[in-house]
């Protein structure tokens, strides 16, 4: 059974269209969802809740149709989105409190782990918590009921580079027994090297790529040579640049290229291996031999 499964999903809006987007996600799988502001990943998980209502294509949760009327499927979601709200004048754990009504599930000694490990002072009123604080407390808020699949779109935005860090990293530490479906979404690069198994590629609405991220490390590549004489044009050549007989290139097919290269005649060949946040920069980028074929 999938995590979750949308076939056909359009949701259109004035000056943007999302879709149509099939996209599914298998059981223990940390998916990332990468792309810039404004290409549809908030959209998507509006539409993955029910938050909004899709104009076309169907969404199914661990095996059931998301009708907004059925509390079933919404038991096994936990959701943390960009914005993190609460009643204001109510403490951390009074929220809680309130937030746990709601689940059959709920577990107050498993809040209350989660408080500690995340360092979240729940004695604290949430109109006084700090930006970092608030989305520990929305993280507790949907973990505490143990769901299947955790949705998290752009939980640490606007945050800075210190108290994102220790946020991924307690939020790492929480998710590391695969216990959970994780769909992640994020437009800030170095969040996702870490976290995700796979990455989806979102731009203007559409899917661009979907990759593991082994296969994105082991096939990507920098490569220099130098070659003189008629232009030469590697065909898994993403980039090329070129000052004389100098050459750089970006490949996302390392060996493919190698061999072409070699059999050219090219010399001083050398390959630098590149990280994710480098090879996603080039796919948000475009070009050549970036897209699902």
């Amino acid at each position: 059974m999938k995590a979750f499964e949308i076939e056909g999903l359009v949701k259109t809006y004035p000056g943007f269209r999302l879709g149509p987007l099939d996209l599914e996600l298998e059981p223990g799988v940390v998916l990332g969802y990468v792309g810039p502001n404004a290409s549809g990943k908030t959209t998507t998980f509006h539409c993955l809740t029910r938050l909004v209502k899709p104009d076309g294509g169907r969404i199914s949760i661990l095996g059931r149709n998301t009708d907004p009327g059925d509390p079933a499927w919404k038991s096994e979601v936990g959701y943390v989105g960009d914005r993190h709200v609460f009643f204001e004048n109510w403490t951390g754990e009074a929220n809680l409190r309130f937030r746990s009504g709601f689940y059959s599930d709920w577990s107050h000694q498993l809040a209350a782990d989660l408080a500690r490990r995340l360092e979240c002072p729940l004695d604290q009123k949430a109109r006084h918590m700090s930006s970092g604080n608030r989305v520990k407390l929305s993280l507790i808020g949907a973990l505490a009921h143990s769901p299947r699949l955790l949705l998290l779109d752009e939980p640490t935005a606007g945050l800075d580079p210190v108290v994102r860090r220790e946020v991924l990293d307690a939020l790492f530490e929480i998710l590391q027994d695969g216990q959970r479906s994780i769909f992640y979404a994020t437009h800030i690069l170095s969040d996702i090297g870490r976290l995700a198994d796979e990455l989806a590629f979102l731009m203007n609405g559409r899917i661009m790529r979907r990759s593991s991220k082994d296969d994105l490390m082991d096939t990507w590549r920098r490569i220099t040579f130098r070659k003189a004489g008629n232009t030469i044009d590697p065909a898994a050549a993403v980039t090329h640049e070129r000052e004389g007989d100098n050459h750089r290139i970006v490949t996302s097919d390392s060996k493919t290229t190698l061999e072409e290269l070699k059999a050219l005649g090219a010399e001083s060949i050398q390959e630098t291996r590149m990280n994710i946040d480098e090879i996603a920069v080039e796919i948000l980028k475009g070009g050549r031999h970036v897209a699902d074929s």
